[in-house]
């Protein structure tokens, strides 16, 4: 399997795009070239599973390695392991969808989607990448279309988000950037490879001054309480695609930063500050959720529930027993998939009744049967309904806390549990208020979903359902994964 297709793919998709004058022919490069990145996806999937199948027990595989800058020990080395394939798999699932549903984006659509592509481009390389300089440089490519994409297609205060968003963001990676170096300082070999670094000791007092500012700065990205303020105003001004493309994918570029490399490289920091981490996540979890119940408007309830659920993913991180790690990768591509489905149907009923005012609708569910049962589907997995998604990794996640036998972990367990009742609260609450009830006179015309639309909805639902109903596959494609990790915290320090 050449991993270099995945990043190859979209960065010759989005130059594609680029080389083409007409509207349709741009809507169409995109959409192929968003499937194929889904088929080798998948390819990948097969492939890795039957080398695992066949015993290779390498910690990662597929490994290709060219020198960049030989001077300074980086390379462009890629590789891949269970974890990193869930996130592939999850960004190929959010791309196609976001193409689909942006196929109406009639300003700037050209440039549109080269934005789409080169935020897939960047997240395909942050997730294949085993070298930290290269990682760093993905992740940076990914900063940058967010800010433009919201700047120039969003609604609202769109120019403050941007800015915001951008801001807190580059202040993030620059905590990355000082943390990375660190360790490359520290190390006698001088190297950024992620494997080289794994393998060396790290100074116990290096690791304390390096693991707060990497775990920080890549949890900015996953809405690490006090610093999630961006979020709420960046998702609630994107255009529908960035909204998917943000919560779908971008804040988990955090979560997975945090895990392999703050914890897997970083194991006696990562046990020393964990009880913080889960002091911060049970906070957001809990204030994501109340803030949640507050919101009148359907893309800011939206955008604050995604901070009490990716608080789900630095919850398991922090609990740092192997299955609440599975729990929080599991959560990290539940959480993609359905928030992604979340603001596309939030995005359809947008552009159908011009508002996203709770209050203001009504029975949707007589004039918009398609959107408004998605609807319901991605609510209820939101709130944990058994058989979808959500449900398997709260679960998880909630299993692996309560295998802690003191109080400290059982009590932070049971607090992020409660915020699953709150949940309830405000999903029921939205569904009610927009599917059920009277319609409006105004609403009497309007028209359900397009083929479009209801391919993306079919997609993501179908990932859903997928790890819902047989959440097995996903758990033992992370599981090798989690072992690794598991095997370095447990190792005598």
């Amino acid at each position: 399997m050449n991993l270099l297709w995945l990043i190859l793919v979209p960065l010759l998709t989005s130059i594609a795009v680029l080389l083409v004058q007409k509207k349709q022919q741009v809507k169409w490069i995109a959409l192929s070239g968003a499937t194929f990145q889904l088929v080798l996806a998948f390819i990948l999937l097969f492939v890795y599973k039957n080398e695992i199948a066949s015993g290779n027990t390498d910690s990662f595989l597929f490994q290709q390695k060219y020198e960049w800058f030989p001077s300074w020990h980086i390379s462009f080395h890629l590789g891949v392991d269970g974890i990193s394939i869930a996130m592939i798999l999850l960004t190929a699932f959010v791309v196609i969808a976001g193409v689909l549903v942006s196929w109406n984006t009639e300003k700037m659509t050209k440039e549109f989607y080269f934005m789409l592509m080169i935020l897939s481009f960047g997240a395909y390389g942050f997730f294949l990448s085993l070298n930290l300089f290269v990682l760093f440089f993905f992740l940076e490519i990914a900063v940058i279309p967010k800010y433009l994409l919201i700047g120039i297609w969003g609604s609202g205060k769109k120019e403050y988000a941007a800015n915001k968003l951008a801001l807190m963001l580059m202040g993030a990676s620059a905590l990355v950037l000082v943390g990375m170096l660190g360790l490359y300082f520290s190390n006698s070999q001088r190297t950024f490879d992620l494997i080289e670094l794994s393998q060396s000791e790290i100074p116990v007092y290096i690791q304390r001054i390096c693991f707060p500012l990497l775990f920080v700065g890549f949890g900015v990205f996953t809405a690490l309480f006090p610093f999630h303020t961006w979020v709420p105003d960046g998702h609630s001004s994107a255009p529908t695609a960035g909204s998917m493309f943000l919560a779908g994918i971008s804040m988990k570029l955090g979560g997975y930063g945090c895990l392999r490399v703050a914890v897997y490289l970083m194991p006696i920091a990562a046990k020393e500050y964990a009880n913080i981490i889960i002091v911060l996540s049970t906070i957001a979890i809990l204030y994501g959720a109340f803030a949640t119940m507050m919101q009148k408007d359907l893309k800011y309830m939206n955008a604050y529930s995604s901070i009490s659920h990716v608080g789900f993913v630095l919850f398991g991180i922090g609990m740092l027993t192997q299955t609440a790690i599975t729990g929080a990768v599991i959560q990290m591509v539940s959480h993609g998939v359905m928030t992604a489905l979340f603001f596309a149907v939030i995005g359809m009923i947008y552009e159908r009744t011009h508002t996203r005012q709770i209050n203001e609708m009504g029975g949707l569910l007589k004039v918009m049967p398609f959107i408004t049962t998605v609807f319901f589907i991605v609510g209820f997995c939101s709130l944990g309904l058994p058989g979808l998604s959500g449900f398997v990794a709260e679960v998880t996640v909630f299993m692996g806390g309560w295998e802690h036998p003191d109080f400290f972990h059982r009590f932070a367990t049971v607090l992020a549990c409660m915020s699953i009742v709150v949940t309830a609260v405000y999903i029921l609450r939205a569904i009610s208020k927009t599917a059920m009830g009277p319609i409006k006179e105004s609403y009497l015309n309007l028209k359900d979903a397009r083929w479009n639309e209801k391919l993306a909805a079919i997609i993501l639902v179908t990932g859903i359902l997928a790890i819902g109903i047989a959440p097995f596959w996903i758990n033992d494609l992370i599981k090798p994964g989690a072992e690794i990790i598991m095997q370095k915290l447990s190792m005598p320090h």
